[in-house]
């Protein structure tokens, strides 16, 4: 780590941070603190053992890669909360629902809902006593079924989370192209529909073209917006491996993440047991929400002018010059606006000093083999896809994409968020292969293009959706404009939540509404798969005992609605898949024959099987059928312009919590503990606005539209950040984000640069 007395890369001693390593003894006494809340008896301890490993069950965590050479324990802290938190011995059972209305429910803090425990029973809301009430499995999918068969298909929305396996994902996608509609917004949306976008436009891969001995091979790693430590705490252990052979780590992010700081590896009895640490990013810079776009051109100008000088002095060039000229387009136009834009530009978007990123691209030139990282930091900005552009830019000038040691790898989030979109969870047809499912089921799918999220919730909200049905996820506390859509969703005439445990969507009712509970992965007694980050397919069989009789597996909860819903079709035969997932994998072998080759031979490949990726070989599914370089439209990802009193806004997930699952109050990592109610701001920031630490402030929307938008009795805390920045954890602060503020070619939501003003 690079010591300076420098805000761009030293700690403000004067804010609220954790000072200790990632990893380490607080990681495993947060996962004993989980464990003694949860569980009651020792077989988790088993289920931990086998959890990421050939013929154990894949985490329903982060969407990490699961290595072919795998530790004694080759699962993280966050990984080893989520296992224990679906293992729960809570029950929320009839006898629960009996005693609250959801009414009284809705009241309930989220974090305290999930803790009433595993659901027991399938449930249906009634209206009358404001409770939810005990069904039959077949009632609740008969009536289901009449329901969805009195509205119009394209009225309706299936939604999906994350974690849902490739099995169940093509079922569900084929039940709602059967039954008439491609309204299948995913999770995605809401996350990494910005890489789907962007990067395919300009590589022609929708998704990152590195496998894992890539990173491994790699000379240096440059990480933009993705918060390791947190989000995919396994991946430290290869970044640690990387640092000891002398990798060089540079990262750009707003906060300073611990993770990509500094790290203690847990299963290393030295490290344990001295004070000895690695030292992760030899250069973190905190660049300004948004500034990413400013940073890389900056770079790729340092980068520029290093070519120039070292061929006239040396009459060799450090760019790729075959490369660039074989294999992409427009690198004149790129080169022109990197050369034409000032250091003063880029220093006033980007935050950071010239000489610190002249010294950042230093580490690229000098490096042979590259790899771009990247996260939600700079997919959920309104130019999202025009920073994908520049960090693609960046890589091209070398070469770094398609060799060995090279490319670009974004980190998924939900463990297998990737994987749906692979198996046909799309509102958009041209992505799905509709020839051969005319072939393999007999009938025509519906050609009209469907909603993404965004777009479902403005159709919720203007009256025009019927019917959503969720599998799993938390969509109305995930959302933005949380306030209208709470509004709009008991006007539906049908709402279905397939989950787990209780949480507040499941609250907030249509007039007709079912509860459904399934099993967790762990208790999945047939094999089911998903795909990782790093497009690696992952078989997993669970052994634990359902968490009530009564739990069914996701995919025959999907083949029961369907049955109860479509007519008779000899071809689709929801029984025999649900007695036998093999014969589903045949089916997605069918159709998609090269990515999914061999499919249930493959299963427990160490380390899973690769289903490819064209541009990992520079074959360049692009317009132009090269990579293309690209010039981005201005320096700023965020889409609004500064202007005095107004800030940009990061949404956080904190240490103890995935997604919007809250496992608990403390933000270790952050050095925050007890609440999330708080509002993160420099210490400069909080002297300007005339606050001080403690005070409780409210957040209102600067969004522009007329509409009002605000979250009261936020705590100011100093923290560590750019100027101009504030920091607030998501979900709580999803009210102040209007819709309309997405991706401009995703509508992925812009929650990391939200235009708000302080009212003290």
């Amino acid at each position: 780590m690079v010591d300076r007395d420098d805000s761009a890369t030293t700690q403000d001693e004067g804010t609220v941070h954790y000072e200790g390593p990632s990893g380490g003894w607080r990681s495993l006494t947060s996962i004993t603190r989980i464990f003694g809340k949860e569980i009651d008896g020792p077989g988790a301890l088993d289920l931990l053992r086998r959890q990421n490993k050939p013929g154990g069950f894949m985490c329903v965590s982060c969407a990490w890669t699961k290595p072919k050479d795998y530790h004694v324990a080759e699962f993280c802290e966050n990984g080893a909360k989520a296992t224990l938190w679906e293992r729960t011995t809570r029950r929320a059972d009839p006898d629960f629902f009996a005693e609250h209305t959801v009414s009284e429910l809705k009241s309930w803090p989220d974090h305290e809902l999930e803790q009433a425990g595993r659901l027991t029973h399938p449930l249906r809301y009634d209206r009358t006593s404001d409770k939810y009430v005990p069904v039959s499995w077949d009632e609740a999918f008969q009536a289901i079924g009449a329901e969805l068969k009195m509205l119009d298909p394209e009225s309706t929305v299936f939604y999906t989370s994350g974690r849902a396996s490739l099995e169940t994902s093509y079922c569900y996608a084929l039940f709602a192209r059967l039954y008439g509609h491609n309204n299948l917004p995913d999770s995605s949306n809401m996350c990494h529909e910005t890489t789907s976008v962007g990067l395919k436009k300009v590589t022609g891969s929708p998704v990152g073209t590195c496998k894992l001995e890539d990173i491994e091979k790699a000379d240096a790693l440059f990480f933009f917006g993705q918060n390791t430590g947190s989000n995919s705490p396994r991946f430290l252990h290869t970044l640690q491996r990387a640092v000891k052979r002398g990798v060089k780590i540079v990262t750009f992010n707003p906060v300073r993440e611990r993770g990509l700081i500094e790290f203690v590896n847990p299963q290393n009895p030295v490290e344990m047991l001295t004070p000895k640490s690695t030292e992760i990013s030899c250069l973190y810079l905190q660049v300004r929400p948004g500034g990413d776009i400013a940073a890389l051109i900056g770079m790729c100008k340092h980068v520029l002018e290093r070519e120039e000088k070292q061929w006239a002095e040396h009459k060799r060039h450090l760019l790729d010059v075959d490369f660039i000229a074989q294999h992409t387009v427009h690198f004149e136009a790129f080169k022109g606006k990197a050369e034409t834009t000032s250091w003063e530009e880029i220093e006033a978007e980007s935050g950071i000093p010239r000489e610190y990123l002249r010294e950042a691209a230093d580490v690229y030139c000098e490096a042979e083999k590259v790899v771009g990282i990247y996260g939600m930091g700079v997919t959920q900005h309104v130019k999202g896809s025009q920073t994908i552009g520049m960090l693609v830019n960046l890589l091209l000038l070398r070469g770094n994409i398609g060799k060995e040691g090279a490319g670009i790898s974004p980190v998924r989030g939900h463990s297998n968020v990737q994987g749906q979109r692979t198996v046909g969870i799309s509102e958009k047809p041209e992505l799905v292969p509709y020839d051969a499912l005319k072939k393999l089921f007999g009938f025509d799918p519906p050609p009209k293009k469907g909603v993404n999220t965004v777009e479902a919730c403005e159709k919720i909200i203007a009256g025009d959706i019927k019917a959503f049905v969720s599998l799993g996820g938390n969509f109305v506390r995930a959302i933005p404009e949380r306030d209208k859509m709470e509004a709009a969703w008991p006007k539906m005439r049908l709402t279905v939540q397939i989950a787990t445990k209780l949480n507040r969507s499941h609250l907030i009712n249509g007039e007709v509404a079912y509860l459904l509970p399934c099993c967790g992965r762990s208790e999945e007694q047939q094999t089911v798969t998903m795909e990782d980050s790093l497009s690696m397919i992952h078989g997993s069989v669970g052994k634990a005992k359902p968490a009530s009789e009564h739990c069914l597996p996701e995919l025959a909860i999907v083949a029961g609605i369907a049955k109860a819903t479509l007519p008779p079709n000899p071809k689709v035969r929801w029984d025999e898949w649900t007695e036998d997932y093999g014969k589903v994998r045949d089916l997605i072998e069918a159709t998609y024959p090269k990515m999914f080759k061999d499919f249930n031979q493959r299963l427990f490949t160490p380390g899973g099987f690769y289903k490819g990726n064209k541009a990992r070989e520079r074959i360049w599914d692009t317009k132009s059928g090269r990579a293309e370089f690209t010039v981005p439209g201005g320096l700023s990802g965020t889409g609004v312009p500064d202007k005095p009193g107004r800030y940009r806004l990061i949404t956080l997930r904190s240490n103890d919590q995935f997604n919007t699952t809250i496992y608990g109050l403390s933000d270790r990592m952050r050095g925050i503990e007890g609440t999330r109610e708080v509002l993160l701001m420099s210490p400069d920031e909080i002297a300007a606005a005339g606050l001080s630490e403690g005070q409780k402030v409210s957040l209102v929307s600067d969004a522009g539209d007329g509409v009002h938008r605000q979250v009261d009795g936020l705590a100011v805390t100093p923290f560590d950040l750019p100027r101009g920045c504030l920091g607030g954890y998501y979900p709580e602060l999803n009210p102040l984000v209007p819709l309309s503020h997405h991706e401009e070619l995703s509508k992925t939501p812009a929650y990391k640069s939200v235009p708000v003003r302080i009212v003290a």
